[in-house]
């Protein structure tokens, strides 16, 4: 790997009750998370390639490891996010590099499909800022039961000189969703959105 990873951390989620009621089977979610050197940190770099290499690598290692989390094979996974955030010396568009060129096919590669855009967001902060990691359903966009959103933080990341990635995927949407839209039942996954 060419990235200089310092960490990795994995969170999981499990919510068992919501609203004084039980959640049956209970939702999960799991986040992968790495702290990397940015290599263009303080300096302005008009060719982003090396990033944009790592977020290959990356997306391979993260979503395996959030998969392996939630204890399912690849294809079971239902929902997806990104993110990244970077320490104060980067620019968002090093975040952008990682996240969207070549992230995306092998988070899908890992889950066995993917036909939706992966939701993302990226930010710049010191240590320990929040990472706020959008999801949604992998195969269809419409699916409302499944936007949703898993924050994360390392109190030790990302420092002045370092980048923080994140792949997260659930097993299921919100816990006691009901505002409508299309159910998992009618997804064709053929076109992203339905």
């Amino acid at each position: 790997m060419k990235a200089k990873i310092r960490k990795i951390a994995t969170f999981v989620e499990e919510t068992q009750r919501e609203m004084d009621r039980e959640i049956s089977p209970p939702t999960r979610r799991a986040a992968a998370v790495a702290v990397i050197e940015n290599p263009c940190a303080g300096k302005y770099v008009e060719d982003l390639s090396e990033l944009i290499s790592t977020g290959e690598e990356l997306g391979e290692l993260l979503t395996a490891r959030a998969v392996a989390a939630l204890g399912i094979p690849g294809p079971s996974a239902e929902s997806y996010g990104k993110a990244a955030a970077v320490g104060e010396n980067g620019e968002l568009e090093h975040a952008a590099a990682i996240l969207h060129p070549k992230l995306g096919t092998p988070v899908r590669r890992v889950l066995g499909k993917g036909a939706a855009l992966i939701p993302s967001s990226k930010k710049r902060g010191g240590m320990g800022v929040v990472l706020d990691i959008p999801l949604g359903h992998k195969d269809a966009a419409f699916v409302r039961s499944h936007f949703d959103g898993m924050e994360v933080r390392i109190n030790d990341a990302p420092r002045a000189n370092e980048i923080m990635v994140a792949i997260a995927v659930t097993d299921s949407g919100r816990p006691l969703a009901r505002v409508g839209g299309l159910t998992k039942d009618q997804i064709k996954g053929e076109d992203g959105l339905r």
